[in-house]
């Protein structure tokens, strides 16, 4: 993912084991299918030799009693008094371990709703985490208590900070997933393409800017028969390169309307420039929402392609089927695996590597939340040790994933959850 910043302005299913037993139990009433007992069979067997049933009379049927349940396995909590062990030095931040006591709200998020986003980041673990990725993966039927219990006893919190010690005061925002209307081909409406890499680029590689891919023959020649899709607004084609994914609603030649995802595939090696930015440099807006960005240039179309090409980077996009499955998830981020709404964190991987598990602690106008989330992704705008973007889901203008991500920009503080 290469989504930039943009806002600059300031119950757990029954364990398979409990079901054995209720088995069991019922197996054990249904003896000999009417819930018969041997001393009562014995008992009818003695009348017979004896011509009578009288001696029966007094025998009372009772089914067996019901074996005594296991008891549960003990909880084992890890102890809030052993010795910490120093602190680690990770690229640009460094980590302090604290006890899980010192975690605002932790024992108060329901972890299983983050599970889902533990499991997927399974299938590309972390280096040291592959180990545990087996219980991650038992415990996903497990209840909120055993979840919990098992991540104090496997995994140890350590506070996020410079590398200096110093706490920050962090910073979070959103991204989120659009979803925008689009052709297979330019038509009088849609106009703005989206395009494929151009055969031969090369990772990193510097290419032409967003100004000379509009403007110079050179650059529209190569990329002659790239175009993906089309949209209807410029400033559209730029959100969905901002947020680095999009979904597109299509209505195909033989008129059936789909929806298709386009995910990052490449840019083109030039540097990312906010529009927002520019514009409140310009004093163009006080502040730098899409709302505002959009308002401004409807005021003034004579100066669009100034501010667009005030961001030289543009971004290339591959298409991708999305199924149904799919379509319950996000796109894949930087560590390879779909993200999950309001689960997933784009991150510094200098700072923290993907696929860790982070505890998130954030207040502010947009949200007040204390959760546990995965490092999953990252972004051209997203650098610090203390620094994070929310993954908030997907929509349009009128969607809340959109809503939230657009407004959130707020302080942060992070711990990772490391393995002992």
């Amino acid at each position: 993912m290469v989504h930039h910043t943009m806002n600059t302005s300031n119950t757990s299913a029954p364990s398979a084991s409990s079901n054995n037993r209720v088995m069991e139990r019922t197996a054990a009433f249904a003896v000999d299918g009417r819930g018969w007992g041997r001393a009562a069979w014995r008992c009818l067997a003695g009348a017979l030799i004896v011509g009578s049933l009288v001696s029966c009379a007094s025998v009372r049927v009772s089914p067996p009693p019901a074996p005594v349940p296991e008891a549960p396995p003990p909880v084992v909590t890890a102890p809030d008094d052993s010795v910490l062990p120093a602190p680690l030095q990770r690229g640009k931040s460094r980590w302090t371990p604290v006890r899980w006591s010192e975690l605002p709200g932790w024992g108060q998020d329901g972890l299983h709703e983050a599970w889902n986003a533990w499991v997927r980041g399974c299938e590309k673990p972390v280096p040291g985490h592959a180990a545990l990725c087996a219980e991650v993966r038992r415990l996903s039927i497990g209840t909120p208590n055993e979840q919990r219990t098992w991540v104090e006893r496997r995994f140890l919190p350590y506070r996020v900070s410079e590398t200096d010690g110093s706490l920050p005061a962090g910073l979070l925002t959103g991204y989120y997933e659009p979803i925008m209307a689009a052709s297979r081909v330019p038509t009088a409406t849609y106009r703005v393409p989206l395009y494929a890499p151009p055969a031969g680029l090369r990772p990193g590689q510097a290419w032409y800017t967003r100004q000379e891919i509009d403007t110079l023959p050179a650059a529209q020649a190569a990329l002659q028969g790239r175009a993906v899709a089309w949209l209807a607004d410029p400033i559209d084609a730029l959100i969905l390169q901002i947020q680095g994914s999009g979904r597109l609603n299509i209505v195909e030649a033989d008129g059936v309307a789909r929806q298709v995802r386009v995910a990052y595939a490449a840019h083109n090696g030039q540097p990312y420039q906010s529009v927002g930015r520019w514009l409140l440099d310009q004093r163009a807006i006080t502040e730098a929402s899409w709302a505002a960005i959009k308002a401004w240039a409807a005021q003034n179309p004579q100066r669009l392609n100034e501010m667009l090409w005030s961001n030289p980077r543009t971004v290339f996009f591959r298409e991708e089927a999305l199924s149904e499955l799919d379509a319950r998830f996000g796109p894949r981020g930087a560590q390879g695996v779909p993200l999950t709404p309001g689960r997933s964190i784009a991150v510094d991987p200098q700072s923290i590597p993907y696929g860790t598990p982070v505890w998130l602690a954030t207040q502010g106008a947009t949200l007040n939340a204390q959760r546990l989330v995965m490092a999953q992704d990252t972004g051209g705008a997203i650098v610090g040790a203390v620094r994070a973007d929310l993954f908030t889901g997907w929509g349009g203008w009128a969607d809340e994933a959109y809503i939230t991500a657009a407004a959130l920009k707020q302080p942060l503080q992070m711990w990772v959850l490391w393995p002992r």
